[in-house]
């Protein structure tokens, strides 16, 4: 199959748009060019990627294969794009980072430590999100750019998609869930579980595993710090469900056990949230395309 990065651009903006007019004046052709590269697309691809009698204009199964490989490409490519431009354009500027997460430092230093280097005279400072409200922060242009799991939809603020992660169960390696492959929401009823002190509608394991299931863990114990966390689990004071980047390292060490979250896993997208118009600044262009490409180094580590 010939695939072009504008067939990629074109079942993006059909998702975005909903319907074929609308789509074909974000890519400034006509309607009737539109249906032809889509129905040129379909053949090569053999199956339909629209369900057509839908309103909007849906995607199949096999279009939301193509609409996830445009959210992965196109950033890269325009990324790519703008640092080309960055050539031409002044180096100045600054970065200042809001995060909600508090494992991501494991993969933000490197990814800023790389940055640096590229831009030395961009201002960077680091300010833990969740010791204020970083969203409004960002819209009053306090800070530039915040670390995220939760997307929301606001005016002028894009979420613009890091990376996929996997929340992992780990434990000491005498516990008695070492002998399933597995970990399921009832495991975690006679567990102490430790987590960081967040909402949790903010916890991984909260919002996509035991309130879903209401499931009440034996005892929930808040710890600010990875390394302290990790110490407690050696020790068989608790259990945690941690990223894949944190354990990286971890789960190979004869203390420990790591296991899925479900049979078949969990899964949690990571997003670096800009305003709108800065998002596509050449500087702000480059960190995003390194915290989409440096992080995943870690969790194949």
């Amino acid at each position: 199959m010939h695939l072009e990065f504008r067939h990629l651009r074109t079942i993006k903006a059909i998702h975005d748009a909903g319907g074929l007019a609308r789509a074909a004046d974000i890519l400034h052709i006509t309607q009737s060019a539109l249906s032809h590269q889509i129905k040129g697309l379909e053949d090569q691809a053999g199956v339909e990627l629209f369900v057509r009698r839908s309103k909007p204009l849906k995607l199949s199964a096999a279009g939301m294969k193509f609409l996830r490989l445009a959210e992965r490409i196109l950033p890269e490519i325009a990324a790519t794009e703008a640092e080309f431009e960055a050539l031409r354009s002044g180096r100045a500027g600054r970065l200042h980072i809001a995060i909600e997460c508090h494992a991501c430092f494991d993969w933000l230093f490197p990814v800023l430590e790389q940055f640096r280097r590229a831009w030395p005279e961009v201002d960077i400072d680091i300010r833990p999100g969740l010791a204020f409200n970083a969203l409004p922060a960002l819209m009053r242009e306090e800070v530039d750019l915040v670390i995220s799991s939760d997307p929301e939809k606001l005016d002028g603020i894009t979420f613009n998609p890091l990376f996929d992660y996997a929340p992992t169960f780990i434990a000491a390696s005498n516990s008695p869930l070492a002998e399933k492959p597995y970990v399921t929401a009832e495991d975690f009823a006679d567990q102490t579980l430790i987590t960081y002190p967040i909402d949790r509608g903010r916890s991984d394991v909260f919002s996509m595993l035991l309130t879903p299931a209401r499931v009440e863990p034996h005892a929930h114990r808040q710890v600010e710090l990875t390394a302290v966390i990790l110490m407690l689990v050696a020790s068989g004071r608790g259990v945690a469900v941690l990223p894949d980047w944190v354990l990286r390292e971890v789960k190979y060490q004869s203390d420990y056990i790591t296991r899925p979250v479900t049979e078949k896993g969990l899964t949690k997208r990571l997003y670096a949230a800009t305003r709108t118009e800065e998002a596509t600044e050449p500087f702000m262009a480059h960190f995003l395309r390194l915290a989409r490409t440096e992080p995943v180094k870690l969790q194949r580590a």
